[in-house]
């Protein structure tokens, strides 16, 4: 299942590095957004590899009021800034975002470093 991470968020965006065109956010950044309250997380990993994007694809396209009861969590708005994306290795958070980018989220991000990063430098 895809779990979505909500955090506060600000309407104020950050600079953004890029990885094949896509924005991307490192390491030291994650942890400012995370500790700011400035970033909404969506972990793609799963059992399922290939169902993760897919069941994402789905959440994106619910109205409102089915995310929310799904997600427990408000759907993000096409101009939601910070919207990051990460699974246990990059390649399918570097496809959220992707998919999420094509749907108009503007704010779409991808935590290259992945999980693995964050699990070798956060314990």
């Amino acid at each position: 299942m895809l779990r979505v991470a909500v955090l506060r968020q600000s309407h104020t965006g950050a600079a953004a590095g890029t990885m094949t065109g896509v924005p991307t956010v490192s390491f030291s950044e994650l942890r400012q957004l995370l500790a700011s309250g400035r970033a909404r997380l969506f972990d793609v990993r799963s059992r399922e590899e290939a169902a993760a994007v897919s069941e994402l694809e789905m959440a994106l396209n619910m109205d409102p009021a089915a995310f929310q009861t799904s997600y427990c969590a408000e759907k993000p708005k096409l101009e939601d800034k910070n919207l990051i994306f990460f699974c246990q290795m990059g390649r399918r958070g570097l496809q959220a975002t992707q998919l999420a980018q094509g749907l108009g989220y503007t704010g779409a991000r991808n935590y290259a470093g992945a999980y693995k990063e964050w699990l070798e430098k956060e314990g």
